[in-house]
């Protein structure tokens, strides 16, 4: 297990500009990777490129709205006149939101939809020929509410239920071509979605005492490094210090 894993793949980041988005970046980099950045701000996954271009074997920003399906057949389209294989597809993006299922407005319900799962399955599928090619490796940052759901988090958390599903049935359909899936379900981390969500529940935020989101980009990059003769399935990380 070596950093020469993915030294020199092609690996697409969703959600690049997110907090654990910019630490996978960084480790992705530092690992020689050529990175694919996408996110919503052009301006940001920019200057997220100057920060890690120095480290990586190359680096291309593709601004992309997952809710948007031609700015993801536009995206796709650029991927495919630069490379020949997708290496690594990593999702990293996804939208928030909390409420009582009683009063939850139905409107977010369909914007987390579009966000969370329907944009991940059409980038997912619009790829998976580049991915088949390599073969590569597909990673899906979920959430343990993706396990368990918890009270006030109905819409939340029906959507990671539904990435679960899809990521499971993706591995079932792809270890035969040689590309392997992973779920890695996170439990709270220091992020500012985090620091807003304890701001909405009411709570102290203590970014110390949480799990940080160079811990995640570590957890990804073992797990992409792993030898082809074995794959890990789903890996689920909570903070070490259970003060929350």
């Amino acid at each position: 297990m070596t950093e020469a894993a993915v030294a020199g793949q092609f690996v697409v980041l969703s959600g690049a500009t997110s907090d654990i988005g910019k630490a996978l970046a960084r480790s992705l980099a530092s690992a020689g990777a050529r990175l694919c950045l996408l996110g919503r701000n052009p301006s940001t996954l920019q200057q997220l490129a100057d920060d890690v271009g120095h480290l990586a074997a190359g680096v291309t920003v593709c601004p992309v709205d997952l809710t948007d399906d031609a700015a993801i057949a536009t995206a796709v389209t650029q991927m495919r006149r630069e490379t020949g294989a997708v290496d690594v597809l990593v999702h990293g993006a996804g939208a928030f939101e909390m409420g009582p299922l009683q009063s939850a407005d139905v409107s977010r319900f369909d914007l987390l939809y579009r966000t969370n799962v329907r944009g991940p399955y059409l980038l997912t599928q619009s790829l998976l020929p580049l991915i088949r090619s390599s073969p590569g490796q597909i990673v899906f940052l979920n959430s343990t509410v993706g396990l368990e759901a918890k009270k006030s988090a109905s819409q939340y958390a029906a959507t990671q239920h539904a990435l679960r599903a899809m990521a499971d049935a993706l591995r079932a359909e792809v270890n035969a071509d040689g590309v392997r899936v992973l779920s890695v379900y996170l439990g709270r981390t220091a992020t500012a979605r985090q620091e807003r969500i304890f701001r909405l529940e009411g709570r102290p935020y203590a970014p110390a005492l949480l799990q940080q989101p160079e811990d995640v980009a570590q957890m990804v990059l073992a797990a992409l490094h792993l030898p082809r003769t074995a794959e890990v399935t789903e890996i689920r990380m909570r903070p070490m210090v259970k003060s929350y």
